[in-house]
């Protein structure tokens, strides 16, 4: 019924199931590799299931009877890393969430996740400071006075260091570093997100 090699979004769908379930650890891609195959293996053990890999009816069913079906976040995840745990003082007020381990920002409203984006953060010559911080100031051109680079929808929260987008971090991923600011690579939900922030919100970074 869906075998190892293909694409579709039943794919994803399974994937997204998987995930619920503890068994699948990424974001939904609707590609049946080897890590999809293995969450599939590991379900049909632990239900009684022949062991094939491969997506039978019999064990399609026996996953939509054990899972909801999936939300179009779930399926379509907002970020490309899952989501951190958020950090307890995200959970009150209206706060940016930064996950250096997930590498993620959660844009959190009295504990909700409003919106996430994938981020990037400084090189272990220039890190992103940890703590709890706020927006001092908004610039939505800025341009680095020290490293004379663009900085748009730049939120200041710590000295020289803000959330801000990143042409680089668009164009070359994580193959590169910002100097201790967290970027983002999504011009879209940044320039959103400028939009919603306001001064003095909280800023949280953490592991």
């Amino acid at each position: 019924m869906i075998a190892f090699g293909t694409s579709s979004e039943r794919v994803r769908e399974l994937q997204a199931r998987l995930r619920a379930l503890g068994l699948f650890g990424r974001n939904p891609t609707g590609y049946y590799g080897t890590v999809t195959r293995s969450s599939v293996l590991a379900y049909q053990r632990g239900h009684g299931l022949s062991a094939t890999g491969s997506v039978d009816r019999r064990t399609w069913n026996s996953l939509r009877t054990a899972t909801k079906r999936p939300t179009r976040d779930e399926l379509y995840p907002p970020t490309t890393n899952p989501l951190a745990k958020p950090d307890p003082r995200c959970m009150t007020g209206r706060a940016l969430c930064i996950s250096k381990t997930s590498r993620t920002l959660a844009w959190m409203v009295n504990g909700k996740v409003v919106s996430a984006m994938d981020v990037r953060f400084g090189s272990q010559y220039t890190p992103t400071r940890e703590g709890l911080f706020q927006v001092d100031f908004k610039s939505r051109d800025h341009v680095s006075t020290i490293y004379h680079t663009p900085m748009p929808y730049a939120m200041f929260f710590s000295g020289g260091q803000a959330v801000h987008y990143s042409a680089d971090f668009a164009a070359r991923g994580y193959s590169g570093a910002s100097h201790g600011c967290v970027n983002v690579r999504d011009k879209a939900k940044i320039a959103k997100l400028f939009d919603q922030v306001r001064t003095g919100d909280k800023v949280v970074v953490y592991k």
